[in-house]
């Protein structure tokens, strides 16, 4: 969500199509994600964490997906591919909720094989 609302120059064409043609959803673990670096000063472009997610899921019309404790379950069935856990939490939450989960990460593309469906 972060390179979509601040740099979607930064996007492939297909992933900057998808976010322009929407539906969007944004996992209010990326908010989470965002807090966190933003009190560590590792996202200083953010500003107030608050104001930057309204402002991005309004730009972005995009509606909040809430952590479930099924998304938690789901990170069990999960391969130990990709260490960030936050990144587990949103392929476990595309995966449960059947959505398309865009990133620049290509070592996330490696769970196609468990389910996910990814566009990068």
């Amino acid at each position: 969500m972060l390179l979509a609302a601040a740099a979607p120059e930064r996007l492939s064409p297909a992933v900057r199509s998808a976010v322009e043609e929407g539906p969007n959803t944004a996992s209010v673990v990326s908010y989470w994600e965002v807090i966190l670096k933003a009190s560590k000063g590792k996202l200083i472009d953010v500003g107030d964490p608050q104001a930057w997610w309204e402002a991005a899921r309004a730009d972005l019309a995009a509606t909040v997906l809430p952590l479930r404790s099924q998304h938690l379950a789901e990170i069990r069935n999960l391969p130990p591919i990709h260490q960030d856990p936050f990144d587990r939490v949103l392929i476990a939450q595309a995966i449960v909720e059947g959505l398309t989960l865009l990133t620049t990460d290509a070592v996330i593309g490696e769970y196609a094989a468990v389910g996910l469906r990814l566009l990068s």
